[in-house]
């Protein structure tokens, strides 16, 4: 499918999505995220690609929603049509593990899509925060709950009240961003934990990204038991074979993906 706002590369098994808006910043439009969409419904459903990254340019992973599209909305309208729940969301609900690469802004909906992945990785230039609230709104893509969840209510009170950017090394410090490197080794880095990522068992790295998302949001009790009856479902499959039979014999294990 050829797309218009957006790039898609393979790499083995790791593709690459980049937004493409250089000229508004990669401003979320529906064009655009309709075009994300599409394109996770296929890596999805593509049983070649273990891992994806989302990434955008150096200057901006999305500096936030395209605010033209929503400036004559009102009240039924924006309620009706749902805006964000069908394409936005594709994100969060994509299977596979998912991994945001950000330089620049990651601001507004930039930030909540950066916060839908799995984990994000900075580069030094990269810029975050939820600055809705200068525009006489609040995030709406689900910021103030991931953003509370990831750095606590004392930090994301004080972003998303003040609207102020936070810098690569305070997110990180803060358990927004799980590694910061500079901005010439972005790439290469996370094509190389993506890489890694998608070298190991499909179904283990789907149902890993299950278990933690739930325990994420139910009590340790519950979390424990769900992750105990996923751990024992992969004793199901071929790779768990192939891994634990690799580890015996001192080899590498060469898994199939079932």
């Amino acid at each position: 499918m050829p797309y218009e706002l957006i790039e898609l590369d393979r790499e083995g098994r790791v593709a690459t999505l980049r937004l493409n808006r250089p000229k508004a910043l990669n401003a979320l439009n529906a064009e655009m995220m309709g075009e994300v969409a599409a394109a996770l419904s296929d890596l999805e459903r593509d049983d070649g690609i273990g891992c994806v990254i989302l990434t955008g340019n150096e200057k901006a992973f999305a500096a936030g929603a395209d605010i033209k599209e929503m400036v004559g909305d009102d009240y039924l309208s924006i309620y009706k049509t749902d805006r964000f729940e069908q394409n936005h969301c594709s994100v969060e609900r994509f299977r596979k593990p998912i991994i945001a690469a950000v330089s620049g802004y990651a601001l507004g909906g930039g930030c909540e899509i950066a916060m839908m992945c799995d984990f994000i990785i900075a580069s030094n230039t990269a810029k975050f925060g939820q600055p809705e609230i200068n525009l006489g709104v609040i995030p709406g893509i689900g910021g103030t709950q991931r953003l509370l969840r990831a750095v606590g209510k004392a930090k994301a009170m004080d972003l998303c009240l003040t609207g102020r950017i936070m810098d690569a090394s305070e997110a990180e410090h803060s358990g927004l961003v799980a590694r910061v490197v500079p901005v010439d080794d972005l790439m290469d880095t996370v094509r190389e934990a993506a890489a890694k990522i998608a070298g190991h068992s499909q179904p283990a790295t789907m149902i890993l990204k299950e278990v933690i998302e739930t325990g994420a949001e139910t009590s340790l009790r519950e979390g424990i038991r769900f992750e105990r009856r996923m751990f024992q479902s992969l004793f199901t499959t071929e790779d768990q074979k192939e891994g634990m039979n690799a580890f015996i014999e001192k080899r590498k294990p060469h898994f199939k993906h079932r």
